[in-house]
């Protein structure tokens, strides 16, 4: 059964040990982030911080810190049955006789249940704040020594295209300004932001609506920060991930749903034109990203439920509770990848290289130049586009293994010959492009060279000892302890 809401996923890690209840008083500003820093990186627990300084609202924190809280977000044995599954439904075909669409119904019928199910009100309306709310009665987080101020960093910003009127959810940032005001760090090739410019250049009004809703189920709260296509409605692909539609209740003062689950919810509006500096803050590259302008976002009503849990995270150097998510979305979307390039047999984003600064591509090569031209396709896709250094190998290449692309692509590559340069988008949160938003990539080569490729020399083999030899030696190895 899919989890009901955030105290549901609770109670799950909490009885499977993979949660820490601190009894100990313990500050948002920056103290928490502390705990939280050190219980990531030494492989420890989701957090919930009992007693916040100033404060009698619980902070939930490292929810998704590891790879088995992961698949326990989003229940599973492994994150690749969330792949195999998105599978299955890509190679649907068109049914053939009788027998074949019967065969084919109960899959449909299970593809109509994950659309979002609309409902009057829900639990993070159990308190409706229209007047007298304010955003200090959070205890929001000022995560890093650095940081311009108070950040909200688990938000599921809900807003809406103005032309088609399609929903879209995505998790942005929120710096707190004042009590019923923040910064909406929405970046520039975000599906947000681009509501925004189109409602600024058509001029029809003056507001943009905007809904900011704080703790679900975690497979709603994940799916907020999915790389999806612009119409796939993010909550229709929390449904799939849990097998069961998520509820959505209308809001008190906008015209938006949210998650009818959510602990709490911030609605209000963006005045088009109106920007103000936001930032700096300790980023998910381990770098403070630097201040810039962002449209601000002004609160008209805080609805929440009687007794609310604050769920928060943080993002720093890695690896950190960030890379963990982002590592489901990498094994979740190869199929989607291999969809449309399936030469890609893996691929692998290690953690240090903060998702978008290294990708490494294992391919079935097939004819000269194969690299390259994968090489640019990944450079055509959705946020893969931000890939600033792509290393293609051969399919007997690990790239899960670091260490082994690694040795085997430079032993592989000609730099001259095998490196080649593209200019195009870059990430915003990228400080060294020579400018924001756009600058160089870099794509490897570092598959075998052919002869069609200009390549006249032997190609040697990789050495590995005899089969025989290693089986003859086992029983001596294990006597000598290794």
């Amino acid at each position: 059964m899919a989890y009901e809401d955030l105290r549901d996923f609770l109670n799950a890690l909490d009885r499977r040990g993979e949660l820490k209840r601190v009894a100990a008083e313990v500050s948002p500003i920056l103290e928490m982030t502390e705990v939280a820093d050190r219980a990531v990186k030494r492989g420890g627990p989701a957090l919930l911080f009992e007693r916040p300084t100033g404060h009698h609202m619980p902070v939930a924190m490292n929810l998704f810190g590891s790879r088995r809280r992961m698949e326990l977000a989003l229940q599973v044995d492994s994150i690749e049955e969330v792949a195999k599954r998105i599978s299955e439904y890509l190679e649907m075909k068109t049914p053939q006789g009788l027998v074949e669409k019967i065969k084919m119904l109960p899959k449909l019928a299970e593809m109509g249940a994950f659309f979002p199910k609309s409902v009057k009100g829900g639990p993070g309306q159990e308190v409706v704040e229209r007047d007298n709310f304010s955003l200090d009665e959070f205890p929001i987080l000022k995560c890093w020594p650095q940081d311009a101020g108070r950040f909200i960093t688990l938000p599921l910003v809900f807003s809406r295209h103005p032309d088609t009127g399609k929903r879209n959810c995505g998790m942005y940032r929120l710096q707190v300004y004042d009590p019923r005001t923040t910064g909406m760090h929405w970046q520039t090739h975000k599906q947000g932001a681009e509501h925004y410019r189109r409602a600024l250049r058509e001029g029809r009004s003056t507001r943009m609506e905007v809904a900011a809703a704080i703790g679900s189920d975690p497979a709603t709260m994940f799916s907020a920060l999915l790389p999806l296509p612009p119409d796939l409605d993010e909550m229709l692909f929390a449904g799939f991930l849990r097998s069961k539609p998520v509820e959505m209740m209308p809001c008190q003062t906008v015209d938006l749903e949210v998650p009818a689950n959510s602990e709490m919810v911030l609605e209000g509006y963006l005045t088009l034109g109106e920007l103000r500096q936001e930032g700096p803050f300790g980023d998910h590259t381990g770098f403070y990203s630097l201040e810039d302008d962002y449209p601000v976002f002004h609160l008209t009503c805080i609805t929440k439920r009687k007794n609310p849990i604050y769920a928060t995270t943080i993002v720093g150097p890695p690896p950190m509770e960030d890379y963990y998510m982002g590592n489901a979305i990498e094994r979740i979307f190869l199929p989607l990848m291999r969809l449309q390039l399936p030469e890609v047999l893996d691929m692998h984003m290690p953690a240090e290289g903060i998702f978008h600064n290294l990708m490494l591509i294992r391919i079935r090569k097939s004819y000269p130049g194969h690299a390259r031209k994968v090489m640019s396709a990944i450079w055509g896709l959705g946020q893969a586009m931000f890939s600033k250094c792509i290393v293609v190998v051969d399919e007997d290449v690990n790239v899960q293994d670091v260490r082994e692309v690694a040795w085997k692509a430079l032993n592989n590559i000609d730099p001259e010959r095998d490196i080649q340069f593209v200019m195009g988008p870059i990430d915003s949160l990228d400080h060294s492009s020579r400018l924001p938003n756009y600058g160089s990539k870099m794509g490897i080569d570092a598959t075998r060279k052919w002869k069609e490729e200009g390549f006249t020399r032997p190609w040697p083999t990789v050495m590995a000892m005899d089969p025989e030899v290693k089986s003859r030696m086992d029983a001596l190895c294990r006597q000598l302890g290794f």
